[in-house]
């Protein structure tokens, strides 16, 4: 609890002299950690950049490197280092636009462009342990109960834990990575489920692309979607099916499979929802018949981490949830509900340390989404972390483009529908006016800007889906829509090229919201007499274009739509 004794702002630090974390105008400049760090429980966070020797983002680099080496060591025990490792030297160009902090969320990756070991040339069957002609890594001697396939060693379960680590944020996967390490160390029945740890596997293989763990990435995709089937057998690996399902639907849909991700999204809501997730701190007791089968139920948590996990696991479902099914043109499998068994209860979710700490908000009557879109004002803490305002930007977002939708242009608007819609322009209005502004977006630490990016994004997105529709007949609509594509013109240019690696891919179809606009704008200022100049607009057009093309070397879900918006301006 923050002290309610008055203090002296601290004064203004020259540029460079601040913590990382903290703006210079709030940082006094205390080592080892500033007194603004110390206030925020954020000593490990608190670090300072003197410009001498390497930046974090070349250690981290450096710390993955080896990471990345030390796997194919395990993999292949004949295999030497070689001496000399070849790196692209345009990546290492750009750290000094990003730094980050080896304990917490990378600004950048670099990967070894070294030629694989591997053989290509092995072609065995398909229950060997080469899959196309790539070696899957050691297997352990045992065989467990939930899986008929040998996992990998404990050793290179806990280093593919690491790389996946440096990107947890970005899949949103809410679990305690330190418990996560150790559980390889246990008996197979207290470890997680494979289908959960594969798809973590999964992870670390797709976001170490172009690097040599990338060639397993088919491997353990297979193995993931193998073990679910047997996963949803056993009641007490719930969560992890939950949780497997989202990092499953997140990596398709992030590389333009979209059936099979939204199958797995929709996989994901339907469990949390069936086991009561979304109310699982109320204890509800279910009203049933003899005719009812027996809900899922599950254990109570043994401890605030293990509460902590569960109520991250079900905002991740409703974030993936809400966002993608805007995206994929369908409704929403989490319900709009307010009352009864859809009623969503889950108190807002905290970061990972509050957690650890049992600082947990254990609220049972809390209708925590209805409150924030119905203003209500309430004196519970909470509700602001970043993840939490994650949460809330991509209620927004599906709201506002579930609203635009349901007007039918024939019709004259009807009072309950002009009344809906301008509560959730002023609720947009106001939580945009809640987040960090823009131009301060740099002097966050990496984890926290790249969050607040997603957030900021989604929430000009949401703009723009509420009035896009009436742009061409109103031209107030017109113009909001259009000041908020240029919001997100503004938001890019603090995105450096070490930062696209890390971003959320729902900011890839956000953008492109973006881009129609503008190509909507320039297509007026072209066509309009007397001639105006259109050179600000296709810059603007320009910037969001490269950052898509950025984006889209990581998501390739992306690529279609470059191709598309080129194509359109081609003909312009």
């Amino acid at each position: 609890m923050a002290s309610n004794q008055s203090t002296t702002p601290p004064p203004t630090l020259q540029r460079g002299k601040a913590c990382l974390r903290c703006s210079h105008q709030r940082c006094d400049g205390s080592k080892p950690a500033c007194q603004q760090c110390v206030r925020a429980k954020q000593h490990d966070a608190c670090q300072y950049d003197d410009g001498k020797g390497k930046t974090r983002t070349q250690l981290l680099r450096e710390h993955i490197e080896r990471l990345e080496q030390r796997i194919r060591e395990l993999e292949d025990p004949e295999y030497t280092s070689p001496s000399v490792t070849l790196h692209d030297p345009h990546r290492h160009g750009r750290s000094e636009s990003s730094s980050s902090s080896l304990t917490g969320s990378p600004a950048s990756t670099g990967f070894s462009l070294s030629v694989s070991s591997f053989s290509p040339s092995a072609n065995n069957s398909p229950q060997s342990s080469w899959i196309q002609g790539i070696p899957s890594p050691s297997p352990t001697p045992f065989t467990d109960i939930y899986h008929e396939e040998p996992q990998p060693t404990i050793e290179l379960a806990q280093t593919l834990v690491d790389v996946f680590f440096s990107h947890s944020r970005q899949s949103l996967l809410g679990l305690h990575m330190g418990r996560l390490r150790e559980s390889f160390t246990r008996p197979v029945m207290e470890q997680h489920h494979p289908v959960l740890t594969n798809a973590i596997f999964l992870w670390a293989c797709y976001i170490s692309r172009p690097g040599p763990l990338s060639t397993h990435e088919s491997h353990y995709l297979s193995r993931a979607l193998d073990s679910l089937s047997d996963a949803i057998q056993y009641q007490n690996r719930l969560l992890d099916v939950i949780q497997a399902s989202c990092l499953l639907s997140v990596y398709f849909l992030s590389n333009g499979r979209s059936l099979e991700g939204s199958y797995h999204a929709n996989a994901a809501a339907s469990l949390a929802i069936q086991c009561g997730l979304h109310g699982a701190m109320t204890n509800r007791s279910p009203f049933e018949t003899t005719a009812s089968i027996s809900p899922f139920k599950l254990d109570p948590p043994k401890d605030a981490i293990e509460q902590g996990e569960r109520i991250l696991t079900f905002w991740h479902v409703f974030v993936l949830d809400r966002c993608w099914s805007v995206v994929l043109h369908k409704p929403v499998t989490i319900p709009h509900g307010s009352d009864g068994y859809a009623s969503i209860t889950m108190p807002w979710p905290q970061d990972m340390e509050e957690y650890v700490a049992g600082q947990i908000d254990d609220l049972h009557s809390f209708h925590t989404v209805r409150s924030f879109f119905e203003h209500q004002v309430t004196n519970v803490r909470g509700g602001f972390s970043p993840l939490a305002l994650r949460v809330k930007a991509s209620a927004l977002f599906e709201r506002a483009h579930h609203l635009a939708s349901t007007w039918d242009q024939p019709l004259v608007m009807s009072s309950a529908f002009t009344d809906d819609f301008q509560t959730l322009e002023h609720t947009i209005a106001r939580f945009i006016q809640t987040l960090i502004p823009v131009h301060q977006l740099d002097a966050t630490v990496p984890d926290e800007k790249h969050a607040y990016i997603a957030t900021h994004t989604l929430a000009h997105a949401a703009m723009i889906n509420l009035y896009y529709p009436f742009g061409a007949e109103d031209p107030v609509s017109y113009e909001k829509c259009l000041r908020a594509a240029r919001c997100l013109v503004s938001i890019i240019k603090h995105i450096a090229d070490t930062d696209y690696e890390y971003l959320d891919p729902i900011i890839g179809p956000c953008w492109t919201c973006a881009v129609d606009t503008l190509i909507r704008e320039l297509n007026v200022i072209e066509s309009s007499w007397p001639l105006v100049s259109s050179s600000d607009v296709r810059s603007e057009i320009g910037t969001m274009l490269y950052a898509m093309n950025n984006l889209s070397a990581r998501f390739p879900l992306l690529g279609y739509s470059v191709a598309k918006v080129q194509k359109r301006l081609s003909g312009l």
